[in-house]
């Protein structure tokens, strides 16, 4: 057994790329040979390394077109009968206690019910990543599900020993949620900002100058204001200003909707928008070669990864630049879009799209910037679990 435990419950059963499944993936490959990526068998009602079929979701290119889990049958056959086997699971050998565990995702009831047999298996520290706390400033746009499950999930996060937080904006967020419950014991939470991935070195095709390519990466859902964004192309667009839209990330059903259906009338009066769904990795990093900068009119994010990744490969973002997005936005690369109205963001499209010369000096400021891998992370990750009692 590894010095480490990583639960990866939700994760190795699909192959959605949202934000949270893709730092589950890219902290499981930097924590290769000191991690053993673990699930919760619901099957077998108990704690245990994951299958070869699991591992292959992970490693999958290609995401699906759904977020929910998936457990074939054969999984589920297997894990009842070590269950009624009385089979005893392979984390609760002793000689198989781990040194810590990490919980990178955002868990549900079942899962946390179980923590305390995970933290049996792991002598310690107990850590999670805390993404955001979203679902309550903005209930508006989070599905009911989320809203009905999310109080309880911040105060389970009391029993960890310590939480990484995505952004000082998400650590503040925390903070202020537990402070309002009355909490005056909590687990130390520090902002660790997340690492990305390397883009590829091949700069591609220098973009359409004539007609260019406008690029929002984003899951389809209600905080993420697609909405908005379709509204600010149309003012443009009617203005006579030639451009593309091109949108790539996966819908969600509930709080979806809207924007999708906004977005079938202006293809059927022929606006130039293109919806993609989600993308593999090499469908997107041709997207971002193609494109002359990237709009992400997300209300608020935990993080950011759409705009640190446009910024790493040198392309422009419009975005909003507080809270979280502040963060990332403050060296540079992007042009503020106020609280990301259409008409706001109508005017700072519009901006870059007509302006080539403070494109230019934007895409000067991206390409300047540095962001640290998920190595880096991985290991500041690990300095601080090791300052931990």
């Amino acid at each position: 057994m590894a010095a480490l435990l990583l639960d990866l419950t939700h994760t190795s059963h699909t192959r959605a790329r949202t934000g949270i499944q893709r730092v589950a993936r890219s902290l499981r490959r930097a924590l290769a040979g000191k991690a053993t990526a673990v699930c919760l068998d619901p099957f077998e009602d108990a704690w245990r390394p994951l299958e070869d079929w699991e591992e292959a979701n992970l490693a999958a290119r290609h995401p699906s077109s759904g977020r929910g889990e998936r457990w074939p049958m054969a999984a589920q056959v297997r894990g009842r009968l070590r269950r009624w086997n009385h089979r005893r699971p392979a984390l609760d050998e002793p000689s198989n206690v781990a040194a810590g565990a990490i919980v990178p995702e955002v868990f549900s009831a079942g899962v946390a019910a179980a923590l305390p047999r995970l933290f049996n298996a792991a002598a310690g520290p107990h850590v999670a990543l805390f993404h955001d706390a979203i679902a309550l400033q903005f209930p508006e746009y989070s599905p009911r599900s989320t809203l009905a499950r999310f109080p309880s999930y911040l105060r389970e996060l009391l029993a960890f020993d310590g939480i990484a937080a995505n952004s000082e904006a998400s650590r503040d967020s925390l903070l202020d949620y537990w402070r309002w419950l009355g909490v005056s014991e909590h687990p130390p939470v520090v902002a660790l900002p997340l690492g990305l991935d390397a883009p590829p070195a091949d700069a591609g095709p220098t973009p359409d100058a004539a007609n260019p390519v406008v690029l929002c990466v984003a899951s389809i859902e209600g905080r993420k204001n697609h909405a908005s964004l379709l509204d600010a192309c149309e003012i443009l667009w009617a203005r006579g200003v030639r451009f593309q839209l091109r949108l790539i990330g996966l819908a969600h059903d509930e709080t979806g909707r809207p924007a999708l259906e906004r977005l079938k009338r202006l293809q059927s009066a022929g606006r130039p928008v293109l919806y993609e769904g989600p993308q593999g990795d090499d469908a997107l990093e041709a997207a971002y070669r193609a494109c002359a900068f990237t709009v992400y009119p997300s209300l608020a994010e935990g993080f950011g990864l759409p705009v640190a990744e446009s910024l790493a490969r040198g392309k422009p973002c419009v975005c909003r630049t507080d809270g979280a997005l502040g963060e990332i936005a403050r060296g540079g690369g992007c042009l503020p879009a106020g609280s990301a109205g259409p008409a706001e963001l109508a005017a700072a499209i519009g901006r870059l799209i007509e302006s080539p010369g403070e494109r230019a000096a934007l895409t000067a400021a991206a390409r300047d910037r540095r962001f640290d891998g998920w190595d880096h992370y991985a290991r500041r990750l690990l300095e601080w679990m090791g300052s931990l009692p």
